[in-house]
This record gives structure tokens, sequence and C-alpha cells, in this order.
């Protein structure tokens, strides 16, 4: 990925998430980066072809290392929202697996881990979905449904720790649960692209003090 790309991708996604995709404009963009408006046409068809670059590199970080013919077009980008349901599908699978083979191979400290990591790992996605789902419907109708199978996934791993001992008993797990996966979500995502305060906190520090906190307040 050119510097140039890189500036173009970087800037669009903080308009997309920020102020929406249909609110945001290439003379936004071109503002942002500093260049021309016909400069962000000479790397890029259009905005549609941008943020499917943003999606794309976000399921696969390789991608942004390919050389493709400018401007770059949608042929790159052939069955992408498929490709993304299919990310969700694969990853909750995953993450479900220690419900489905031996809780006792796993902990609270990972469990805790592993969801900061994916939803760290998928986060300009997930946030791109959130912010602009009713512009996206078919990809928010699948993202709500793997949400809500998360949350399940979490509440039922936290069931389990409670009945291990290794979690302290809970009023209520499914609105304890709730809260986890908030603080995730805004440690992951909002912490890194929307918050104002924050977003030089590096993902590596935010991990510390989210899993610092999370696992001191529900360990047994």
């Amino acid at each position: 990925m050119s510097q140039r790309i890189k500036a173009i991708a970087d800037a669009a996604t903080s308009l997309f998430l920020t102020q929406g995709y249909s609110k945001s404009q290439i003379s936004h963009i071109a503002k942002a980066v500093g260049v021309s408006v016909g400069t962000i046409y000479h790397d890029f068809i259009g905005k549609k072809e941008i943020m499917h670059y943003i999606l794309k590199c976000t399921i696969d970080p390789d991608f942004a290392d390919r050389e493709l013919e400018l401007p770059i077009s949608d042929k790159h980008f052939i069955g992408l929202e498929q490709d993304i349901v299919k990310v969700f599908e694969k990853s909750e699978v995953d993450f479900r697996k220690y419900l489905v083979s031996d809780i006792n191979n796993y902990s609270f400290e990972l469990l805790i881990s592993d969801a900061f990591d994916m939803l760290s790992k998928y986060a300009v996605g997930c946030l791109f979905i959130e912010k602009n789902q009713f512009d996206f419907k078919l990809l928010a109708k699948h993202y709500k449904s793997y949400r809500k199978s998360f949350l399940l996934a979490m509440t039922n791993y936290i069931k389990a720790f409670i009945a291990n001992e290794t979690v302290r008993n809970l009023e209520n797990v499914e609105l304890t649960t709730i809260l986890i996966v908030e603080i995730l979500s805004w440690w992951t995502m909002d912490m890194r692209y929307t918050s104002f305060e924050t977003s030089n906190i590096s993902p590596d520090i935010a991990k510390k003090v989210c899993m610092d906190n999370i696992i001191s307040a529900y360990k047994k």
C-alpha cells in the first residue's frame, strides 16, 4: 500500500465512523488528507470503492500489501459482503469452541483476552456497520445476529466459570455480561476510532487496563 492510499483509507475511516458514510463526500476525504479531489479519483473510482477497500483490509489485512491497478475499482471486491458474513460465522464458531469441548482447558482471563483480541481485530468493520446500519442493511442484519450469538456465548462462558467457582456469584449474569461486552467494545472500538480524548492510547495499554479492571472485578 502506498502512503497516499493509506492516508486516504485512514481519513475515510475516521469520517465514515464519525459523521457517517452517507454524509461523507470525496471532498471531505481530500481535505482531511490534504490533497485535491482529483488525486482521490486517481487512486479510487469513488467513495464506495474506498469503503470496500477499508472493509476488505479489515477482514484480510494482507490485502493492503497488494499492488493494485489505479484507480482501485470494485472488481477487487466482488462478493465482499458474503466474505464478511463468512468471517462473522467463522469467528462465532472459533469463539464458542471451549463451550463445546472442554471448559476446564479455558479460563476467565483467556476469555477476556480472546474477546478483546477478536473485537479489536475487526473493530473498523464492526463500527462501520454499527454507525451505518441503515445504509448497509444486509450487513447490519448479519452483524446483529452475530452480536447476539457473541453475547450468548459470553454469558454461557461466565455461567460456566461461576459454576466452577473461578468467577464470583453474580446477581444478574445476563446484564453483567452485557456490561462486560460493552466495556470490551468501548476499549477495542470506540476508544481507538471515535473517542476524542483517548484516541492516542495504544491497543496494548488499552488491553492491559481493560483486562485488569474486568478480571479484578469478577474473578473469585
